[in-house]
C-alpha cells in the first residue's frame, strides 16, 4: 500500500511470496462446511459449496464488518484492466465463512499465556483468535476513521483516505487498542490472497477469476497430454473440485 501506482499483478507476486514463505496465522483452512460446522479433514464429507446464486444470511460478520472488508479487499486487490478484483470475487464471502469456522477459533494454534512479544520469525503472537482479530481490529479501524474524518467509517472514505489508513496499518503507525495494527494488516493481506486463489468451493474466486489471472488450471485429474509441452500456454479453462459452471450433467 505504499506505492498506489503499483500494478496488481506486482502485488500478486509479492504477496504470494511472502504467503508462501511465512503463513502469519497458518493460512486460512478453507474447510468450513455449512453455517458454523467445519469439515475435518478425516471425514468423507466434502466442503458444501458457496451458493453465489442465492443470497445467504452471514455465517459471522456483521454488515458494518462486511462492508469494512468489502471496502479493504478491493484496495488490497483492485479490479483493473485485468480483470475482476478481491471484492468482485467474492473474498468478503470467503472470511465470512473461515472466521465462523475452525480457522476463526483458531483450532490447531497455541493461544493461551503468557503473552510475550514474539520476534516476526516467531509466527503469530496474538492472545486473540483470528475471529476475536478481525472483529476487535475494525471496530478500532472504524472509530479511528470516524475521528479522523468526519465521523466516515472505513467503508465511507474515499479510495486516496482509505490507502492511507491501510499504509498506516501496514507499518503498524495506527494505534489500536489492545492488539497490533501491522499484524491485522498482515493477517488481512494474507486472507486476502488466500481467498482470491482459493477453489470457488470455499467462497473466493469467484468465476475462478484469480486463477485465470495467472493462468492456473484447477483441479483438472490428468496433464499428461501437455507435461512435455514446455513454455506452452494451457488451452484450456480452469476447473474447480465441483468442475465448471458451464457443465451440466450428461443425462
Amino acid at each position: 500500500m505504499t506505492d498506489s501506482k503499483v500494478s496488481r499483478r506486482d502485488l500478486l507476486t509479492a504477496g504470494l511470496a511472502l504467503g508462501s514463505a511465512a503463513a502469519l496465522t497458518g493460512p486460512a483452512a478453507a474447510r468450513t462446511l455449512r453455517s458454523n460446522d467445519s469439515w475435518i479433514s478425516s471425514e468423507s464429507a466434502i466442503p458444501e459449496a458457496a451458493n453465489f446464486d442465492v443470497a445467504t444470511a452471514p455465517s459471522f460478520l456483521t454488515a458494518e464488518e462486511r462492508a469494512f472488508l468489502d471496502a479493504a479487499v478491493a484496495r488490497l486487490i483492485p479490479a483493473d484492466d485485468l480483470g475482476p478484483g478481491a471484492k468482485e470475487a467474492g473474498v468478503t464471502s470467503f472470511l465470512d465463512r473461515q472466521l465462523a469456522g475452525a480457522y476463526g477459533r483458531a483450532e490447531g494454534l497455541y493461544v493461551q499465556g503468557p503473552w510475550h512479544e514474539g520476534t516476526p520469525s516467531q509466527g503469530y503472537q496474538s492472545r486473540f483468535t483470528p475471529a476475536q482479530l478481525y472483529r476487535s481490529a475494525i471496530q478500532a479501524i472504524d472509530e479511528h476513521c470516524k475521528e479522523t474524518f468526519s465521523n466516515k467509517t472505513f467503508a465511507a472514505l474515499s479510495a486516496e483516505d482509505q490507502d492511507k489508513v491501510l499504509t498506516s496499518l501496514e507499518k503498524g503507525e495506527l494505534a489500536l487498542e489492545g492488539l497490533s495494527s501491522k499484524t491485522f494488516f498482515e493477517v488481512l493481506m494474507q486472507n486476502t490472497i488466500e481467498g482470491f486463489f482459493s477453489d470457488p468451493i470455499y467462497g473466493g474466486n469467484r468465476d475462478m477469476v484469480g486463477w485465470k489471472l495467472i493462468g492456473f488450471p484447477g483441479a483438472r485429474y490428468d496433464y499428461r497430454d501437455y507435461v512435455a509441452k514446455h513454455g506452452e500456454k494451457f488451452p484450456l479453462p480452469p476447473v474447480g473440485l465441483r468442475g465448471r459452471p458451464d457443465w451440466s450433467p450428461k443425462g
